[in-house]
């Protein structure tokens, strides 16, 4: 059951020599897949993203088409108002999260005991509730500091390295260990030693075992390339056109290697010459450019058959338990679930030292190693880029983690679609500062 984490989750490896090393990378080549048939891409309407997206929804939580489409548009139509309750509630709220079942609505948790009376929104063409829920033991802000300053003392309690992160949905810290350690001392107790610790309500979960794996260019595509420290040839995926305002390149995993040339649907090539990369702490991006002018598009099905054009973002702090997402990966294509943990630190040394909280938990079944560096995203806009997975004993997929598209390199931003009528930007949020920064060198991993 012990669990092991894989900094290269986005690395395939597609070609190899030498005993064990060749097994294991043939194992992972034999799944990666297939390059399909040269056709032209379909470019997406947002209506028809949206559409494919609630194919989906419907699937997951067992509804009709139409209630799944109108459940998303309300998805995003609602951040304005959750980010509005936040502003509103600050000294009390705990956090926003999104309930499917057993019917669509908002829950807001409140500190104290103080009644808040229920409301309701708009969005999406349905009457969304928003029910609030009081009774919580300590406000996200309280949630975020103590992680920020014990993360180093809740590792050190337990024997295994644990990842940790905020749950909005219950305002708690929480900790996921092996289960050796939760078997050696009891769930509660370790639980009741853990809140000690952080000074917060910490709740451990130990059902999951912690082991990550960590041209017409196109995100969501396959790009390939040799790492010169052991002269293997690795595949990765490209996350989001981004543009520097006088260049556009593809933005991957760090992880990757340098010099990388995306394939095409008729495999051919175009290489992509090597910015930079950020892989410490709170990112995990690279940059390569593109000598041709590259679309804000990105592949959105798993055979690349349909691409779609970015036309927007999410930020951070307005992300809330239970929204849904969906990424296109290299190694498992298409799919869509609902956010878990925010503020999210990955165990082990997967940053260049400790991962600060800042990344987000997505519950599986679908990851594999591979798909890092693979756009987040819902309808046409962008969450993130994928960094790393966690996988169950029996090797399943338990949650994802991705970086937010805040921490771009500085310097870099999303390529976008223009707008239909020219209208004037409204300023971009500032992204959230990390919470704090470790004395260590960046490193790619």
């Amino acid at each position: 059951m012990n669990g092991k984490w894989w900094w290269a989750a986005a690395a395939l490896v597609v070609g190899a020599t030498g005993g064990g090393a060749m097994r294991a990378d043939a194992q992972v080549r034999a799944s990666v897949l297939p390059v399909p048939p040269a056709v032209s891409p379909v470019r997406q309407s947002a209506a028809a993203a949206i559409a494919q997206d609630a194919g989906e929804y419907a699937h997951t939580y067992d509804v009709s088409l139409a209630e799944a489409r109108a459940r998303l548009l309300a998805q995003e139509e609602t951040v304005p108002v959750t980010d509005a309750l936040a502003i509103e509630l600050a000294d009390r709220v705990a956090g926003i999260s999104i309930e499917h079942r057993p019917a669509y609505r908002i829950v807001v948790l409140l500190t104290g005991d103080a009644p808040m009376p229920d409301r309701a929104v708009v969005a999406g063409g349905m009457t969304v509730p928003i029910v609030f829920r009081t009774g919580a033991a300590a406000t996200r802000g309280a949630l975020e500091l103590a992680l920020a300053s014990h993360q180093a003392e809740l590792a050190a309690a337990v024997a295994h390295p644990p990842g940790m992160g905020i749950d909005l949905a219950t305002g708690e810290l929480v900790v996921v260990v092996n289960p050796d350690d939760a078997d050696r001392e009891g769930a509660d107790a370790l639980s009741a030693r853990l809140s000690a610790i952080a000074g917060v309500p910490v709740r451990v979960r130990s059902d999951r075992v912690v082991a990550s794996a960590d041209l017409a260019a196109e995100g969501g595509a396959r790009v390939v390339g040799v790492d010169p420290a052991d002269g293997r040839r690795y595949a990765c995926t490209t996350g989001f056109v981004v543009t520097d305002g006088a260049r556009t390149g593809i933005a991957t995993a760090a992880h990757c290697p340098d010099e990388l040339s995306y394939v095409g649907a008729a495999g051919e090539r175009q290489v992509l010459p090597f910015v930079g990369q950020w892989g410490w702490g709170y990112q995990d991006v690279q940059v390569n450019a593109s000598d041709v002018p590259l679309a804000p598009s990105f592949f959105a099905d798993t055979g690349k058959t349909v691409s779609r054009a970015v036309a927007g973002r999410r930020a951070l702090t307005s992300t809330r338990a239970g929204d849904v997402v969906c990424h296109r990966g290299e190694r498992t294509g298409y799919s869509c679930a609902a956010v878990e943990l925010v503020s999210f630190a990955p165990a082990g040394q997967l940053c260049g030292g400790a991962c600060l909280p800042t990344w987000v938990t997505v519950a599986g079944p679908k990851c594999q190693g591979g798909d890092s560096g693979a756009p987040v995203f819902l309808g046409s806009r962008a969450f993130g880029l994928v960094k790393g997975g966690s996988y169950s004993s029996d090797r399943s997929c338990a949650f994802y983690f991705y970086m937010s598209t805040d921490y771009l390199p500085t310097g870099w931003r999303l390529l976008e679609e223009a707008p239909a009528v020219p209208i004037t930007p409204a300023a971009p949020p500032a992204p959230p500062p990390p919470p704090f920064y470790p004395a260590q060198a960046p490193t790619r991993g």
